[in-house]
């Protein structure tokens, strides 16, 4: 059974959903997404590794916009 209809041209790195690329003529494969588990075992030894909580951390983090700041008052 198929995962999934999109390819992935290692090649040219675009995606197309035919089995063979468009630009180069490549045999397109299927993309492989991320493993993902909501259980995440991992989970508080990345965070640890990453430092996560700390200050330094919480700063490098996006902010939602520019009025962000200004909504929160």
């Amino acid at each position: 059974m198929v995962r999934s209809k999109l390819q992935h041209c290692v090649e040219c790195d675009i995606y197309g959903l035919g089995p063979n690329c468009e630009k180069c003529g490549d045999i397109m494969s299927p993309p492989s997404p991320l493993k993902y588990s909501p259980e995440d075992p991992q989970g508080a030894r990345r965070r640890q590794r990453q430092d996560a909580g700390s200050d330094e951390w919480v700063e490098s983090l996006p902010s939602a916009g520019k009025n962000a700041k200004e909504e929160e008052d």
